[in-house]
């Protein structure tokens, strides 16, 4: 599966500004929401072929909002990379088990995010 439309889900404007920019040198297009509400009207609109997931968010956590997004049958099959300052082995073992095909931790290392975004191309 080729990526080219991703969705990056962070309330933190510096954050959307970094990853959208290193996302758009790849090659893709990039949409941004601040909270689960946000991203629901995204994915209403286009859907992604790759959803960046923060976890620390207000209303509706990323491991909350992942949980939804990949147990709702049209977008189960968009792959969930989470992008996070939560750092611990549980974290991570708890947002793969949302439903995440990824974890990754902030800061984010460009290279390693476009290694995990190859890796499920």
């Amino acid at each position: 599966m080729a990526i080219h439309h991703v969705l990056i889900v962070d309330d933190s404007k510096t954050e959307l500004m970094y990853l959208t920019d290193l996302l758009q040198k790849m090659g893709m297009s990039v949409r941004t929401a601040e909270n689960a509400e946000d991203a629901f009207r995204r994915l209403a609109e286009q859907k992604p072929d790759l959803i960046l997931m923060d976890v620390v968010m207000p209303g509706q956590n990323g491991f909350q909002l992942t949980r939804t997004i990949s147990r709702t049958p049209e977008y189960a099959d968009v792959p969930i990379i989470m992008c996070t300052s939560k750092n611990q082995e549980t974290d991570r073992v708890w947002g793969l088990r949302q439903g995440a095909r990824d974890y990754i931790t902030k800061p984010v290392d460009a290279s390693e995010l476009k290694a995990k975004i190859r890796a499920l191309a």
